[in-house]
């Protein structure tokens, strides 16, 4: 009978305790509750799964939160209870939705699918696309702050003393590319240089040991035996950068203002050696090298053949401000990274992409919609795709397996010049240099110039602009 009477009390206790819960959810108290609660009412109405791993809803209560549910709009409920947190979603394709924090370089694949999609209404001939592609441009020149850039120095190139290997040479470049502001990095020839070469520009990415890691020097020293003027260039504020300007503000939006400048200019300077041709000029990176394969590709029209790796994608536009800082994104009100790489059009593109990263779906999203654009100017086999399904992040063997046989292809280069006698590209002739001989000014900043500047608010200045990021003096 004892235990009859305490299972009814804990019974009314819970019943009092629900009908307690419930007439406190009234216009008393602003309709107020859990956000887990109504996200739980948003996965019963329309038979879903939301993911919280990573804690995000933990502790969060909304007004009027049920209230927020529009029956027959999933998205919409969603977004209209996420929004007020900054929090987002993105759709998997397993079907199953993940709350993250909202990121303005970053959306769901699903979204960045219905941006391409809107992307195709806008144009449908060459006319109206070349006028939208101008439109863009004009914008990116603008948002990028080019506009306002000062000349480039008229100060003669730092060059280091060469070393001769296997049918290249290498030698290290700092460049004056603004007043006091130096662009470093290493220039690979064919050795001997006796007849007209094409130019490749390889702006670094962010992967560990920045331009000094084993598959960029393999890149370059290869292409550069095949026959080209080969550039490798570290980002801003990384590499030898780093002694004229603090690793933090490698963050700053202005990074990407000097790392599209760090390229023009050193393909102005290049464009003066002697048997440099102008008329093949290339450019491929990886990463955040990729994103700035695509914005030269986009602003100089002196590039004819453009290799963008594992960066393409319509959802993700680059993690770092050196990338999607300056809102080039938001340009023809509103673009993105495949729309960016369709600029190339109709000139010969390679997009490499995998399997585990943001450029996971480029064989069925973004390829095709970059290739509509080369079928308007009848030229739809100008862009092709190398995708690794099973790789990652990375400028590994394959992707530069993939990279040569293009670059020979449209720069006109001999890639018989690095292979074995199985007829294999041979990477193994090349010489991996350590990270001394390919400094220019070395690791102490006293070996820079005098005139080196090393204040970013003085660089902002520059373009009539005020740096508003401030940072924690490091002690």
């Amino acid at each position: 009978m004892k235990n009859l009477k305490n299972i009814t009390f804990t019974l009314l206790v819970s019943i009092f305790g629900l009908t307690l819960g419930n007439a406190q959810c009234t216009s008393d108290t602003n309709f107020r509750k859990p956000v887990t609660e109504t996200i739980k009412n948003i996965e019963t109405i329309f038979k879903i799964t939301v993911i919280d791993d990573r804690g995000l809803l933990k502790g969060k209560e909304l007004d009027y939160a049920d209230w927020r549910i529009e029956q027959g709009n999933l998205e919409v409920s969603l977004a209209n209870i996420l929004v007020p947190f900054e929090l987002t979603y993105f759709k998997q394709p397993d079907g199953k939705y993940q709350i993250r924090k909202y990121e303005s370089h970053k959306v769901s694949v699903d979204k960045g699918k219905e941006r391409l999609d809107y992307l195709t209404t806008l144009y449908s001939n060459v006319s109206d696309w070349e006028k939208r592609k101008k439109e863009i441009k004009a914008c990116m020149i603008t948002s990028f702050g080019l506009d306002k850039a000062p000349p480039m120095p008229k100060s003669k190139p730092i060059l280091t003393p060469k070393r001769i290997y296997k049918d290249y040479s290498v030698e290290n470049i700092a460049l004056e590319i603004l007043p006091g502001v130096y662009t470093t990095g290493s220039i690979y020839k064919p050795y001997p240089l006796n007849k007209k070469s094409a130019i490749i520009l390889t702006p670094d990415g962010h992967f560990g040991d920045g331009r000094y890691r084993k598959d960029e020097q393999y890149r370059c020293a290869i292409m550069a035996k095949m026959g080209a003027i080969v550039v490798s260039y570290d980002l801003f504020a990384w590499g030898e950068s780093l002694l004229q300007f603090p690793e933090e503000t490698h963050r700053n939006s202005i990074a990407s203002t000097v790392q599209v400048l760090s390229g023009i200019r050193l393909l102005d300077y290049l464009a003066t050696i002697k048997n440099a041709d102008v008329s093949r000029v290339g450019v491929t990176g990886g990463s955040g090298g990729g994103s700035h394969t695509m914005f030269l590709s986009a602003l100089d029209d002196r590039i004819t053949v453009s290799a963008p790796v594992v960066m393409v994608s319509s959802h993700f536009s680059g993690g770092c401000p050196c990338e999607s800082g300056r809102g080039i994104h938001l340009c023809g009100n509103g673009t993105n990274n495949a729309e960016i790489s369709a600029m190339m059009a109709p000139k010969p593109q390679l997009i490499v992409s995998d399997g585990k990263d943001w450029t996971l779906a480029v064989p069925e999203l973004e390829f095709p919609f970059i290739q509509r654009t080369y079928e308007l100017y009848g030229k739809k086999n100008g862009v092709e795709n190398a995708h690794f399904a099973k790789e990652g992040h990375d400028f590994g063997v394959s992707k530069r397996m993939a990279l040569y046989p293009f670059m020979a292809k449209y720069l006109g280069l001999d890639l018989n010049k690095v292979k074995n006698e199985k007829g294999e590209i041979d990477e193994s002739t090349c010489v991996i240099e350590p990270y001394e001989k390919l400094y220019v000014f070395g690791n102490k900043a006293e070996n820079l110039p005098k005139n080196a500047l090393k204040d970013i608010n003085k660089l902002y200045e520059m373009f009539g602009e005020k740096n508003l990021k401030v940072y924690e003096v490091k002690k």
